[in-house]
């Protein structure tokens, strides 16, 4: 199994940094060697905005030439995808904004495909996608763009949307450590993503 984890936090060692790491680690102790972790981490990534230029409509693929390339490649063959972020402004940060825009081309590639009758590689039900997240204020609906974008994203990239985990006032470096529960949840719920198809 491969599990590909998306850190989209501008700042290394951050609180989602942290919550991811515990997510994996959850994720090893579960599936042991037959677990294959690869990390994307969008702060160190050369990736410009998508330029809306309609390319990819027609070819299914981005016409730019950056690292996003080997992203999509990554994420093609990956069973599972956890993504981290923290919440800026109610939504995700722009490094990991601009990674989740370029997904427009897989998502026409899959139109593509289906307008063609080709079926596509992997369904949803194959694979599964989870979203952790942190935000600074106590805000009622402080993590729904968030979710509705992971969402959406996932969708793109024909991955089924498994659920989120996400905690409230986290904001200083550090303070995922000092809730109570936090990585241990991280953990389980890094045990319960991948256990789910070994039952």
């Amino acid at each position: 199994m491969l599990l590909a984890a998306i850190f989209g936090s501008p700042r290394k060692g951050g609180n989602t940094d942290q919550m991811a790491e515990a997510f994996l680690e959850g994720a090893a102790g579960e599936a042991g060697a037959g677990l294959r972790v690869e990390r994307i981490y969008s702060r160190e990534l050369r990736i410009s905005g998508c330029l809306g230029c309609g390319y990819c409509d027609d070819e299914g693929v981005c016409i730019q030439k950056d690292d996003m390339g080997g992203v999509i490649s990554l994420l093609d063959a990956a069973d599972r995808v956890v993504l981290a972020s923290p919440i800026y402004f109610y939504g995700v940060p722009g490094q990991l904004k601009l990674l989740i825009d370029r997904s427009q081309a897989p998502f026409m590639r899959k139109q593509l495909r289906a307008g063609q009758g080709q079926e596509v590689q992997n369904s949803p039900r194959a694979r599964k996608g989870f979203l952790l997240s942190a935000g600074a204020t106590r805000g009622k609906r402080v993590f729904d763009c968030a979710v509705l974008t992971s969402r959406y994203f996932f969708d793109a990239l024909d991955i089924a949307y498994a659920g989120e985990l996400c905690f409230r006032e986290i904001d200083a470096k550090g303070d995922i450590r000092r809730h109570l529960t936090a990585l241990d949840d991280c953990r389980r719920a890094g045990k319960e993503f991948v256990a789910a198809d070994r039952s």
